[in-house]
């Protein structure tokens, strides 16, 4: 089920709010970790009920693990345990996820004939397997007590972070899961998370969207490109990315609100950051957390010599790649990423500038774009089926033809309220008429992305006055009018 869909907004949720709520006000604690449960389950499984079934495997499996590491062991043999609980998820994942890829390079390598399973990747397996992976390590390490079941499943399926992420710590949800009816209705908090749920929706329906319309038609059309086009096609993508990912992190923090709970937050305007080193600490926060709590701090962090460290560094970046898909090119953008953060963190080192601001104002905004063309770069890998379609569409941004923006390119940005307005104002008959929603649609992502309050500054900012509570109402109604050309989130592919 997605959050930008009819059923969801106009039935999931209302029965999610009343229910839940009606339990809370009747000091039901554990129906309403029930009723929660239940309702993530419905969530997870309106999808495909095969996925359902391996996520509730993967939380009794997990559980089990949880419930033995909770008992008094010999130090080995809870590490053994561990060690197996940790292996054990990430061969679901390596199945699901990588199996053939694996497969694909050994035949391409050896020249074998491997047939490939064609394995369908259930849901947002990458961020529920790593979220169990952290419990387990976390009980194993003595910081969580004796769970029970119906908590431990409420923490990996609770239906807003169920998918895409954010990737919560059990130590952020489940006291929240333990203190439901202790706490009041909160129309304040309530009113917020409707807020931050419809600028989320606003980032995915409205900006992510259309802006993906233009990159879809650049990456599959590469021969019509010329060197504009292709810039168009790469600033495009970062900003889809940005608004899809974001936006549907900032959903599921405003439905969390609602429910009167606090879901982590996973951005914060990462394409101000001035350096890669402050884009890691802005852009999916929990994954990066995650990695520096279990993969760069047990291998030794910092505290092993410099060399050891920019080798932990390029590690958990190479893991960063291989995480978000299975393919080289993922590979690539990871290591574009490290590589960059270990000179950083070499010059930052070598200067003495690690932690410090600099307080010229041209130099920020300077390093700021600097950053934004490095990331858009890198985001072309991302975004590619392979290597060889990234290499060609960066080969067309160095040496394209200098020719005029495409129009068909152009044509995919078009949104039709918009297109009436500049029917109205008689701009339509203008020859570049069809160009002006394109340079409206990246010059808005670039200064929302870049220069504006982001969506949770906005929510704590707004004031219950007419004027704000009329233009929310409008761009509540906007997304729901564009749900007919509904979209999924781009990270349900990973």
């Amino acid at each position: 089920m997605l959050f930008n869909s009819y059923i969801f907004v106009f039935l999931f949720f209302p029965i999610c709010l009343a229910g839940y709520y009606g339990l809370i006000h009747w000091k039901k604690k554990e129906m309403a970790q029930l009723f929660l449960v239940a309702m993530s389950f419905w969530f997870y499984g309106y999808f495909q009920v095969n996925y359902l079934l391996i996520m509730i495997t993967s939380i009794l499996v997990n559980y089990a693990f949880h419930r033995i590491l909770s008992k008094e062991l010999p130090r080995n043999a809870a590490k053994g345990i561990m060690i197996a609980a940790v292996a054990a998820n990430l061969g679901i994942l390596f199945y699901f996820k990588y199996f053939d890829f694996f497969l694909t390079n050994i035949n391409q390598v050896f020249g074998t004939e491997f047939l490939l399973r064609k394995i369908v990747l259930p849901l947002g397996i990458s961020f529920f397997t790593f979220q169990q992976i952290g419990f387990v390590v976390d009980t194993y390490r003595g910081e969580v007590q004796n769970c029970k079941l119906l908590e431990y499943a409420l923490f990996v399926s609770f239906f807003p972070q169920l998918i895409a992420g954010p990737i919560v710590n059990q130590s952020e949800m489940l006291p929240q899961f333990a203190a439901m009816t202790e706490r009041k209705f909160d129309w304040e908090k309530f009113a917020r998370g409707f807020i931050l749920f419809v600028l989320g929706m606003f980032k995915k329906v409205i900006l992510a969207d259309t802006l993906g319309a233009g990159v879809d038609f650049g990456y599959g059309n590469p021969d019509v490109l010329g060197r504009l086009d292709a810039l168009v096609v790469m600033f495009a993508y970062t900003l889809q990315l940005y608004f899809d990912f974001s936006g549907y992190c900032d959903m599921a923090r405003g439905i969390g609100k609602m429910l009167g709970m606090e879901i982590p937050v996973n951005f914060n305007s990462p394409y101000k950051a001035v350096n890669i080193i402050d884009f890691w600490k802005r852009w999916h926060i929990t994954l990066n957390r995650f990695f520096t709590k279990y993969v760069y701090i047990p291998l030794g962090g910092n505290r092993k010599g410099t060399a050891r460290m920019y080798r932990n560094l390029l590690l958990v970046f190479l893991l960063s790649g291989i995480w978000h898909g299975a393919g080289w090119n993922y590979i690539v953008w990871g290591m574009l990423h490290g590589v960059l953060y270990v000179i950083t963190r070499w010059w930052q080192k070598r200067t003495g500038e690690a932690g410090k601001k600099t307080k010229n104002i041209l130099m920020t905004y300077v390093s700021r774009i600097l950053l934004f063309i490095y990331v858009s770069v890198a985001w072309v890998y991302f975004r590619a089926e392979n290597i060889a379609q990234a290499n060609k569409l960066l080969g067309i941004v160095l040496t394209g033809k200098l020719q005029k923006l495409s129009m068909e390119l152009a044509e995919c940005f078009q949104l039709d309220e918009f297109w009436y307005v500049l029917k109205v104002l008689h701009l339509d008959a203008m020859a570049y008429s069809r160009y002006i929603l394109m340079f409206v649609m990246l010059a808005a992502g670039i200064y929302l992305a870049m220069f504006s309050r982001n969506a949770s500054e906005i929510a704590d900012r707004v004031k219950g006055k007419t004027f704000s509570a009329i233009m929310l109402g409008a761009v509540f109604v906007w997304c729901i009018l564009s749900f007919s050309q509904v979209s999924t989130f781009l990270y349900f592919n990973f």
